[in-house]
């Protein structure tokens, strides 16, 4: 489970690095968001972690988005 959503967060970045405003990275974005959500629910981790990663991860794609 861990290992699947290191590699969601991995694919909404880059599809964020080469296109912030499309469809494809939009959906890459909700499932690593989704699946972050879904670690928590299992006790995979801590629900701060799981908080503390998802807006992470949305600063990052933001500022991408900003900076294109």
């Amino acid at each position: 489970m861990r290992s699947e959503m290191k590699t969601r967060v991995k694919n909404a970045v880059s599809l964020a690095e080469a296109d912030p405003s499309s469809a494809e990275s939009q959906e890459a974005l909700r499932l690593a968001i989704k699946n972050i959500d879904s670690a928590k629910s299992k006790g995979v981790m801590h629900a701060n972690q799981a908080a503390n990663r998802k807006s992470k991860l949305m600063k990052r794609i933001n500022a991408l988005k900003a900076s294109s």
